[in-house]
């Protein structure tokens, strides 16, 4: 949905992208991730046609940011990280008010807005006024305004920055909702915990340059080819997992302190099958299974480490 190709940027001396490379499939929750001041922010202002790169193109939809700017508008809803809002209208007033600039027609104006509005659960604050609102209603009036034509692509830098545990696990509920009406959503955040449960892509940008870009699962994987995982079982096996040893996917079998068994194998989901599968044909009483989770936090210092040095 997303082609950033050979991306380059400079204000003034100051060079602020070099040769940014990376894809946004659609219907992706895609995590732009990376410290403050490594070009997050300048990269979606250029996907959102609010800035142009110096060098190499974006495409959103396939058409380009530069020549069909218009066309791109139009698939694209963007929330910046430092969002203005009218404080003196009411919630309704407000997004009357941006419906408007959209061109949406009068007579569909009401329908539109309203429906935005029960998407984002803002319905019961119509005539609140937005000074009145708090912090996580006014990121959500934010997007509910990203929202109101419909776009494909939403992007959103810095949905969650400033907001309290319960705002982040609704603003969390809210993304999960609109990549189930299958939006293509970009979210940028230098705060891992934030994203880890949300998104299954990633670009990892550190001083103007990507360093990873892909599948997290993939990343991971490349990093360490050799993973983990635990199996939870009813009574610790006498003979020690030799079953699961014969597995030619399995590289090690140790016993926890718990009597629960840590696999070490090479491979993807079809390993942990295996290993699973030969447990139960061993009369293993599996209680539970806990494949390694590929940690944002631990790739980003994994794939950063050689770049801060």
């Amino acid at each position: 949905m997303i082609r950033v190709e050979g991306v380059s940027h400079r204000f003034g001396a100051l060079e602020v992208l070099r040769d940014v490379w990376f894809e946004v499939p659609k219907g992706e929750v895609f995590g732009f991730i990376g410290p403050n001041g490594a070009g997050k922010t300048t990269t979606l202002r250029m996907m959102a046609t609010l800035l142009e790169p110096l060098h190499g193109r974006i495409l959103v939809g396939d058409h380009d940011v530069v020549d069909h700017p218009a066309e791109v508008r139009r698939l694209v809803g963007f929330m910046p990280d430092g969002f203005g809002v009218y404080e003196r209208v009411t919630v309704r007033e407000y997004l009357d008010f941006f419906a408007s600039a959209y061109g949406i027609e009068r007579t569909a104006r009401a329908r539109t807005v309203g429906a935005v509005m029960e998407l984002t659960d803002l319905g019961p604050l119509a005539t609140r006024l937005v000074q009145a609102l708090s912090k996580g209603m006014k990121q959500r009036l934010a997007i509910a305004r990203t929202l109101l034509h419909d776009p494909e692509v939403l992007i959103l830098d810095e949905p969650a920055n400033g907001l309290d545990p319960r705002a982040r696990i609704e603003m969390r509920d809210l993304i999960e909702q609109l990549q189930g009406l299958g939006k293509t959503i970009v979210l940028s955040s230098h705060i891992l915990t934030e994203l880890s449960d949300m998104v299954s892509s990633v670009a990892i940008l550190e001083r103007g340059r990507v360093l990873a870009a892909g599948p997290v699962g993939a990343i991971g994987q490349q990093l360490h080819p050799e993973r983990r995982v635990r199996l939870r079982l009813l009574a610790a096996p006498a003979d020690g997992g030799a079953a699961l040893r014969a597995v030619p996917a399995v590289r090690d079998v140790e016993r926890g302190p718990d009597g629960d068994l840590r696999i070490a194998y090479q491979g993807g989901d079809d390993a942990v099958a295996a290993i699973v599968a030969a447990a139960v044909q061993a009369g293993l009483g599996v209680v539970r299974v806990e494949p390694e989770r590929d940690d944002l936090e631990h790739i980003f210092l994994e794939v950063t480490r050689g770049e801060l040095q």
